[in-house]
């Protein structure tokens, strides 16, 4: 009998050693990092850095692979529905606070589990170089004199940049239809539109304007965030331009599928933080322009339902709920 017992329990500590191990070994294969975005972009660019050095972290490849599609549905359905077994990640963007008011998918930030937030650039209220305000106080004057007249752009119809203006007005008791959005397929085509004399406004990031900032051709009236821009120090605040408390950013942070088990979670969590804290991640956000802010889990979940909250109001304000 003493010797049954003894043989149980060593069958028992051996299967606890074993299930122990397992867990100690995570990862023991590749890992696929999904992005709901093209490749070149920004999105895919911070993806990559991220994948290069969670790499030389975990000890296993970490594969890159775009998923593209219905205004990034595809990508982050892909990361959702996702095996949970923590080799399957993905790099959300602040547009799954956005999918879900437009009537495009169920997903909302609680069908994911949170490892950490790493970046957020801001949106910037940007103009012609040449255009006749000294600052955005003599802008908003312009537009209140004027409705109707000043056209912006920088995305598609209820797009980020097209919120983040939208709220601006709003905040500052200014009717968000007073100024016409014009769509476009990005920044990009929306500053240039700009500097043909298109539209007036487009109030997209700093870095994504940075290249026509730089060329003297467009100027930033305001940053739509609490802290001045490293990118462009000089560039007001909302809140010292205008008094406003509106800000509105595009994030980007590490999410994996729902339940993925707790040890592979925290395991990712602390890599994906040692990376955040590099000298090689902090070096290639810089040269690119992209702002670094790093939330752990628990905060970033938190982070992810206010942005979803402010975004459905601002969605509301302006009539594109679904």
């Amino acid at each position: 009998m003493l010797k049954l017992a003894s043989r149980l329990a060593w069958t028992v500590f051996a299967a606890a050693l074993a299930v122990s191990s397992a867990f100690a070994a995570y990862p023991e294969r590749p890992i696929t990092l999904i992005v709901p975005w093209g490749a070149g972009g920004g999105t895919d660019a911070t993806a990559r850095i991220l994948g290069s050095l969670l790499e030389k972290e975990l000890g296993q490849p970490v594969n890159v692979v775009n998923r593209t599609g219905g205004s990034g549905v595809v990508g982050h359905s892909a990361i959702a529905q996702g095996t949970p077994d923590g080799y399957t990640i993905g790099l959300a963007t602040v547009e799954i606070g956005m999918m879900h008011w437009q009537g495009l998918t169920e997903l909302t930030s609680t069908s994911y589990t949170p490892l950490g937030l790493v970046n957020a650039d801001p949106a910037g209220v940007q103009v012609r170089a040449d255009a006749p305000y000294k600052n955005l106080g003599d802008l908003l004057a312009a537009i209140k004199a004027n409705p109707g007249k000043f056209k912006a752009s920088g995305t598609g119809q209820g797009g980020i940049w097209h919120l983040a203006i939208a709220g601006m007005l709003k905040d500052l008791k200014i009717d968000p239809a007073s100024v016409p959005w014009v769509p476009s397929n990005g920044a990009a085509p929306g500053l240039q539109d700009m500097v043909a004399g298109g539209v007036e406004i487009v109030p997209c990031s700093l870095p994504e304007a940075r290249s026509l900032i730089d060329a003297g051709k467009v100027k930033s009236l305001a940053i739509m965030d609490p802290r001045p821009a490293g990118l462009y120090p000089n560039v007001p605040t909302l809140k010292q331009a205008a008094g406003s408390d509106w800000t509105m950013a595009a994030w980007r942070g590490m999410v994996a599928p729902k339940g993925i088990p707790a040890e592979a979670r925290d395991r990712l969590a602390a890599a994906i933080k040692k990376v955040y804290d590099s000298k090689e991640y902090k070096d290639f956000m810089s040269s690119r322009g992209f702002g670094v802010i790093y939330l752990p889990p628990a905060e970033f979940a938190k982070f992810m339902l206010k942005s979803n909250a402010d975004l459905g109001a601002t969605m509301k304000a302006v009539g594109i709920v679904k």
